[in-house]
């Protein structure tokens, strides 16, 4: 074959290479008009009197910073964040997920070039001796012949030595390999954003687990400060039963209610305890290994400025549409895979080598050889594989994009649950501090009445039980505020392209 035949022939594999079968991926569209809620959302929270009451303000368009848990201005939550993410065994297993994607791209662009083998064997060849004289027929092994007798046959002993380079190359005509390589590509920007996510998700559970221990140790308080003005009550009640100015019913009563109070406390212990393990657990230490960090609502602030991206903008931030819309460019891909494998398969292989029965002659005059080896293989029948693949295919695109509007779906609902849940648990908050502030009233009044003889002991109970009611609503009321501004981070995605590795590219 001459020089110009090889070189036409390797411009048309080329030139043929160029096609992929199967359908090209376009990007989904976004949804038109995507907002927030049907009409439209206050603008603030409502304040109110009491530490984490604050107002707080959607700043339309601001961009959400990464580290989003320094705005609660605690060096505590964020020297915890800080260690969970150095520590947490999650970042590690999805970084090194997505190195392994990045190794099997790699690996599959490797079958765009042509295969190179080389070969070098050695043989060392006993012929029997039957077989190595010309007049040997009917020659037995020990020399005996009817005919004639005559000496035994000597085998002969020879090396046969066989070197060769191997080039293969299997053209790309209809893209398999090019639709190979953009599934697995897809395959690795769905497994970046799921690094993404990991770190999203990390972040947010330490501070909503902090978060709630600071919650917890609130109602503890609140609860040891019921228990222990049920406990005085008691005492001012004995004294009187003992002075005969107060009945045994009345005891009785102050009894039940301060057993009552004092079963609210081992749960909410058992629950810090809990949210203490998560916290131990999530910075990559086991239970007996404590961290320094401990927790008070009033050392949180509660961050005045919220910012609230716009909502054309939320598919492009949340981390999960991205890995959604990426398995959907992946399945996309795999369809022209399965069409490839419907058409001929092409591949060339070519070897130049030599042998002799000494090395040195194996490339001298008489020992090299060559060959150049075309073949087209076409599936004719194999018991409908073929197709039922790329129906399989086809139908895992079409799940694909189901998925990925349903991601979409998700994260527009996400925003607004958490807006929604921002504006209305700071109106709770507003009146859970009336109501507390109410039953403060009527609890001090209805003492005062007793004192003078106005009501029974039965209403001071009923006015205290009250007003220990609403302080822990108050208390948890609080919290829920603070962990609505995590959800809101968190379902707004996050910020993770201003992580410093990300802006960096």
């Amino acid at each position: 074959m001459t020089l110009r035949r090889i070189s036409l022939l390797v411009a048309l594999v080329a030139l043929v290479t160029s096609c992929a079968v199967g359908p090209r991926y376009h990007r989904p569209e976004t949804p038109p008009n995507p907002g927030y809620a049907p009409t439209s959302l206050p603008e603030a929270s409502v304040p109110s009197p009491v530490h984490g009451g604050d107002v707080q303000r959607f700043i339309e368009g601001r961009d959400l910073p990464f580290e989003w848990w320094l705005l609660f201005q605690s060096p505590a939550l964020s020297a915890l964040v800080e260690r969970a993410l150095r520590s947490n065994p999650s970042v590690p297993a999805a970084r090194a997920a997505l190195l392994q994607a990045q190794e099997l791209v790699r690996a599959q662009r490797g079958f765009y070039l042509p295969t190179v083998v080389g070969n070098l064997q050695a043989e060392r060849v006993k012929v029997a001796g039957n077989e190595t004289q010309a007049d040997s027929l009917g020659v037995q092994g020990n020399g005996d012949n009817l005919l004639e007798p005559r000496a035994p046959a000597s085998p002969l002993y020879y090396s046969f030595y066989t070197a060769a380079l191997s080039v293969g190359f299997v053209p790309d005509v209809f893209g398999a390999n090019t639709r190979q390589v953009e599934s697995l590509a897809a395959r690795t920007d769905a497994q970046r954003f799921a690094l993404e996510a990991t770190y999203i998700t990390l972040i947010s559970n330490v501070v909503g687990a902090a978060i709630q221990e600071a919650s917890l140790r609130a109602q503890i308080a609140a609860t040891q400060q019921i228990i222990d003005a049920d406990a005085k009550s008691l005492q001012v009640l004995l004294d009187q039963f003992r002075l005969g100015q107060a009945m045994r019913i009345d005891v009785a009563a102050q009894e039940a209610a301060l057993a009552q109070a004092e079963t609210l406390l081992p749960p909410l212990q058992k629950q810090l305890e809990q949210t203490r393990d998560l916290i131990r657990a999530l910075v990559g230490n086991l239970p007996n290994q404590d961290v320094p960090e401990t927790f008070e609502l009033d050392a949180l602030q509660l961050p005045p400025e919220l910012p609230l991206s716009l909502p054309a903008r939320i598919i492009a931030q949340r981390p999960d549409v991205r890995a959604a819309e990426a398995q959907l460019h992946s399945a996309n891909a795999e369809v022209g895979v399965a069409v490839a494998a419907m058409l001929p398969q092409i591949s060339i292989t070519g070897t130049a080598g030599g042998n002799a029965d000494q090395i040195p002659w194996i490339f001298r005059a008489g020992g090299p050889y060559w060959t150049l080896i075309g073949s087209v293989t076409q599936p004719i029948f194999a018991g409908g594989t073929l197709l039922h693949n790329k129906r399989a295919a086809s139908a895992a695109l079409s799940e694909a994009a189901a998925q990925y509007q349903s991601a979409v779906l998700t994260a527009y609902q996400n925003v607004a649950d958490s807006l929604h849940g921002s504006l209305s648990d700071a109106d709770a908050l507003a009146g859970a501090v009336e109501a507390e502030n109410a039953a403060k009233v009527t609890y001090d009044l209805t003492r005062r009445q007793m004192e003078v003889g106005y009501v029974n002991y039965l209403a001071l109970l009923s006015a205290q039980s009250a007003y220990n009611q609403a302080l822990l609503v108050r208390v948890q009321a609080q919290a829920t505020r603070y962990g609505d501004t995590v959800a809101l981070f968190q379902a707004l995605g996050g910020g993770w392209w201003n992580r410093k590795e990300v802006a960096a590219r």
